[in-house]
């Protein structure tokens, strides 16, 4: 929400957003929209998470420090979304290794994985950095 709707730099997620949209028009393909603010934890967790960044900590660190994982999200609604579409197979658009394992353990095949890279800002590179570093995204920029 912050960065979809708010246009917030301090992460990519907007950018990213619109990014795969137009990917999946020009590719006839679909997009998924799960709702899980603050990779998981809400929207009222994310802000003090933002609050905890602004004091040196980064979006792990903040996450944990409030008593959340890294990372919180689940994936089971793409997989149910998908097999009741009847797809079997798909390009995974995502930087997200595990986004990636969600699908490992599906009867959906992952044909491939496209990257979706944003170039970070002077905002968010702090946030780009612990996705690469800490969390294990796929970021070449």
């Amino acid at each position: 929400m912050t960065g979809d709707i708010f246009g917030s730099y301090r992460c990519d997620c907007g950018a990213q957003l619109q990014m795969a949209m137009e990917m999946a028009y020009e590719n006839k393909g679909m997009l998924i929209y799960l709702r899980q603010e603050g990779r998981g934890i809400g929207i009222i967790n994310k802000l003090k998470a933002y609050n905890l960044q602004e004091d040196g900590l980064d979006t792990v660190e903040a996450n944990t420090h409030l008593g959340f994982e890294a990372d919180e999200r689940i994936y089971q609604d793409a997989l149910d979304i998908l097999a009741d579409l009847g797809v079997s197979k798909i390009h995974l658009i995502t930087n997200n290794p595990s986004k990636v394992k969600a699908f490992e353990n599906s009867d959906i095949e992952v044909v491939s994985r496209v990257p979706l890279m944003i170039p970070p800002r002077a905002e968010n590179l702090k946030y780009y950095q612990t996705k690469k570093d800490v969390m294990g995204h796929s970021l070449d920029w």
